[in-house]
């Protein structure tokens, strides 16, 4: 599948870094938007299938579909560049300072927003004729994901708060890896291969993606959840970024620059230089 060395995509997403820090606000809008509007309408898919199967491990085999989509088009998700551009400031790339890094973040999240709502309001209305009526059973399944998802959380307090930040933490860890995994090969059938695994995984676990909820609460808000923009703002979205961000850095972009593109020479080398 033309794997690429660990060696040599470790300096491909510094490269990815450093691109998507300097890019002009109007392509890292388009790209963020169509990003967040493909990866809702894969989770709506995913709801689907597994609602009308009854099997949600069918949904979780079927969602990075959309993943696979947006990489493979060029299209960038919050969760990627967490982990990609701080690698290209890290590495003093020409242009990427922290304020380009914040701009980067803060674009991609109101683009990848925007479009995951837009997503939203049209399942929305697919799904009740243009509100002329109650949701379907897709639809109500959709409304309760929201709540058990925020005052779900709520009802534990900061259990509960520890619990979303720590599965947005290891829900990053695996989409990361998605990323990572979109690096490792030249061709498209290994990139596929290479993203779908950790994609799968983290979206069966029930894992807390930032982009993810940008679909599930809004639409859940539409067709009648029991939770308010409060509750999703401050039991979900919030938290989850933060979960995101450490763990997409910390487990993925941190260990594989200090490991692959900062190598330390081997001990045998450095036995060499010192005895001759």
């Amino acid at each position: 599948m033309s794997y690429v060395a660990p060696k040599e995509f470790a300096v491909r997403m510094i490269d990815a870094g450093q691109s998507k820090a300097v890019m002009s606000t109007r392509d890292t809008l388009i790209r963020s938007y169509m990003a967040g509007a493909i990866l809702a309408l894969a989770a709506a898919f995913a709801v689907t299938v597994s609602v009308q199967t009854g099997q949600p491990l069918l949904g979780a085999l079927l969602f990075p579909v959309g993943f696979c989509m947006l990489y493979l088009l060029g299209f960038d998700l919050l969760t990627g560049v967490f982990t990609l551009v701080p690698l290209a400031w890290l590495d003093r790339r020409p242009g990427v300072t922290i304020g380009s890094l914040l701009r980067n973040w803060g674009l991609v999240f109101l683009g990848n927003f925007a479009g995951a709502l837009t997503t939203a309001l049209l399942i929305a209305i697919v799904l009740t004729f243009g509100f002329s009526t109650p949701p379907d059973e897709i639809g109500q399944a959709l409304g309760h994901i929201g709540e058990g998802r925020t005052v779900g959380y709520a009802e534990h307090g900061l259990a509960g708060m520890l619990t979303l930040f720590v599965r947005g933490v290891l829900c990053n860890w695996m989409v990361s890896t998605g990323v990572v995994g979109a690096m490792m090969s030249d061709s498209v059938p290994g990139k596929v291969i290479a993203m779908w695994m950790p994609i799968m995984l983290f979206f069966y676990m029930g894992f807390e993606h930032s982009v993810v909820n940008m679909f599930l609460f809004p639409i859940g808000l539409m067709l009648g959840g029991e939770f308010t923009l409060g509750d999703y703002l401050v039991w979900n979205e919030l938290p989850t970024v933060a979960g995101n961000l450490v763990g997409g850095l910390t487990f993925v972009g941190l260990i594989i620059f200090v490991t692959h593109a900062r190598t330390r020479p081997h001990r045998l080398v450095q036995y060499s230089d010192n005895n001759g």
